[in-house]
């Protein structure tokens, strides 16, 4: 065996829960090397068992990150890039990366500067949501990978887990969404940007989006997860066949619960990171960024399946 290869052996690994209810770091294992498939192997496993997985200090150049996020499926283009493309921004600039796999996840406008509002995520907080929630297929993972971050901070991320949001939702509220689906919203981003040559919604019925149920089991796992995806200022996501007033006062407990501190792990970020997070049964948020300051990190979304309805 290689140097290489033993350095990432899978006796040398470690996978380190983060003692809240979600994530786990991986340790011992440099991602710009070989990896022999049993270390893969504990990886996949690790992800299905924790949700989030971290890796520090990782020396991944240009867009080598997407060789690692290859382990666990195959990368596809972000939904968000049609829209970025149809406002006008020029593919390879500072918001629209070359490869079209890749998102930047950046606070800098066209000129590099950072900027409050680049019209994507900014510097804005960002609010709880899955992935890509607002397309028929959304992503199965997301990976980011940090590359300039704010010197005093801030951008921290969460996430949480919603195996463990549903396992603990009271009987009424299970009884209540059994068999139930709800439109997602794809007006706005996660910022509450409404994204460009998009009408924003006045009534419920002006919301475009897929329905997808509100309980969906993981396809690895088989276990059933909330599936919330994101919510905006009225009228956003719904519940089919109900009153809006029934819809919004449903969709307001069940938010109440499934982002309740108790189901979350908090990350602040370091250069080097390596996040990789699974759409299917966890959420996640981001705090705001210093506006003055650059925070760019990379992204990649891993394709999907068709949601399966618990």
């Amino acid at each position: 065996m290689s140097a290489q290869l033993k350095s990432n052996s899978p006796e040398n690994v470690q996978v380190v829960p983060s003692g809240a209810a979600v994530g786990a770091e991986i340790r011992g294992v440099d991602l710009s090397r070989p990896l022999p498939e049993a270390t893969k192997e504990l990886m996949r496993k690790a992800w299905a068992d924790h949700g989030v997985l971290l890796w520090r200090d990782q020396k991944l150049p240009d867009i080598s990150f997407l060789e690692a996020a290859g382990i666990f499926g195959v990368t596809k283009e972000p939904a968000a890039r049609k829209y970025q493309l149809a406002g006008g921004y020029k593919i390879g600039g500072k918001i629209v990366p070359l490869h079209p796999h890749v998102s930047l996840i950046s606070n800098l406008n066209e000129e590099g500067v950072p900027v409050k509002d680049n019209g994507a995520l900014g510097s804005y907080e960002v609010v709880w949501h899955s992935d890509n929630s607002y397309v028929e297929v959304p992503p199965a993972g997301s990976m980011l990978y940090a590359v300039v971050l704010p010197v005093n901070g801030g951008g921290d991320t969460w996430f949480n887990n919603q195996y463990r949001a549903y396992e603990e939702l009271p009987d009424e509220l299970k009884r209540a969404i059994a068999g139930k689906s709800q439109i997602h919203d794809s007006s706005r981003n996660s910022a509450g940007v409404l994204r460009p040559t998009v009408k924003l919604p006045t009534i419920p019925a002006e919301v475009p989006g897929p329905a997808h149920p509100l309980v969906r089991i993981h396809p690895v796992t088989k276990k059933p997860a909330l599936y919330l995806g994101r919510r905006r200022e009225w009228p956003s996501n719904y519940i089919l066949g109900l009153s809006n007033e029934e819809s919004e006062a449903l969709l307001d407990k069940l938010w109440a619960h499934a982002t309740q501190p108790k189901y979350a792990w908090g990350h602040q970020w370091r250069i080097g990171d390596l996040v990789l997070w699974d759409n299917r049964c966890c959420m996640h948020y981001r705090s705001e960024v210093d506006p003055a300051q650059p925070r760019v990190l990379y992204r990649t979304v891993i394709k999907g399946e068709a949601v399966i309805s618990a």
